[in-house]
């Protein structure tokens, strides 16, 4: 999540200069995990006082507090395996070079990286910052994923950031894992409640291939301090993860059909195992904000460390002679994707 296109910086970077400067159906998609018991999950209905949600239509009130409780929200079949299928070959055509999309960052895992070279697909792990691509970006853009966000981050909706994940086999090393984090850490924009991200499995994802598992209700804490795992076998450049959350809170393993999707709260706390299959395991993801969310200054916060480190590969990417800072990136990552566009 830290690394952005060069090429797609280069398209931009005057045009930011400037800115600067001058239920019943939809009830039975809801999937409540297997392990429930395990969640918090009250009664529903109308009355109290919702943080998390915006009034819609769409959810029910039983969505909406599961949702309210848990910071999480799986909606089964959400997208259509056509579109699956269509976003996995242009993944392939990414990987094989048969396409090149300006902007994009396409990421080994660190054990392939240090190994010999794997052509194709098994080579690439993830691509982050599609939205030059018009056939990958059209996820973000799905009317039904939409209809969805606006339920959390209300009608104005900017697509912020976005990722095809394809987790490999591990090799032994366990570098396939993703350490337990939140994802405000990556993002300097407020308020909290108005972010939200959507993920889609794009394959039957389980525990043995890496699901995603979460740790329900800790989107009501606070932003934790993130570091460096220190695993032997190396970490993911940007895979950064909570060193004092408490290992002993209830987690829920979110297993998943193609096509269900899950929502999420920025503060949720989340990560996911290591692939112990033969296989690869994709999913497809977009992070959305209320285009009236606003930017703020993280130094001297615990995301102070994450800009640094942003900015050092931003700086050699751009030039010694461009000047940019956290804010920059963000900018010109984001795309406005239902509404209007009013501070993003």
């Amino acid at each position: 999540m830290m690394e952005f296109g060069l090429q797609m910086a280069q398209n931009r970077i005057s045009v930011l200069s400037r800115h600067l400067n001058d239920f019943p159906k939809e009830e039975k998609r809801c999937l409540v995990p297997k392990l429930q018991p395990r969640l918090q999950h009250t009664s529903g209905g109308t009355s109290g006082r919702w943080q998390y949600t915006e009034d819609s239509h769409r959810l029910t009130n039983t969505q909406r507090q599961f949702y309210e409780d848990n910071g999480f929200l799986v909606i089964k079949n959400l997208v259509s395996q056509s579109d699956l299928l269509k976003y996995r070959n242009q993944f392939e055509a990414l990987c094989n070079k048969n396409v090149v999309v300006p902007g994009m960052t396409i990421m080994r895992d660190v054990a392939i990286a240090k190994s010999e070279f794997v052509p194709g697909e098994r080579a690439v792990t993830k691509i982050q910052y599609f939205a030059e691509d018009d056939i990958l970006f059209n996820f973000c853009s799905l009317p039904q994923i939409l209809d969805y966000v606006e339920c959390f981050v209300g009608p104005d909706v900017r697509a912020m950031h976005n990722m095809l994940i394809n987790k490999p086999p591990d090799p032994g090393t366990k570098t396939s894992r993703h350490p337990m984090h939140q994802d405000l850490y990556y993002f300097l924009f407020r308020p909290i409640n108005r972010i939200v991200c959507a993920w889609t499995a794009m394959e039957h994802v389980n525990r043995p291939n890496g699901c995603l598992v979460v740790l329900p209700g800790t989107h009501k804490g606070q932003l934790l301090q993130h570091e460096y795992p220190k695993w032997e076998g190396g970490v993911n450049k940007g895979y950064h993860g909570i060193m004092d959350y408490r290992p002993e809170h209830p987690r829920v393993h979110l297993e998943m059909q193609p096509g269900d999707t899950v929502f999420f709260h920025p503060l949720l706390i989340h990560g996911s195992g290591a692939n112990t299959t033969n296989g690869f395991r994709k999913a497809i993801s977009c992070h959305y904000a209320n285009s009236g969310c606003h930017y703020l200054d993280v130094k001297g916060t615990v995301q102070q460390k994450i800009s640094e480190e942003t900015l050092e590969i931003a700086k050699r990417r751009l030039g010694p002679d461009v000047t940019v800072d956290f804010k920059d990136i963000w900018m010109l990552k984001g795309r406005l994707v239902r509404g209007q566009e009013i501070n993003l």
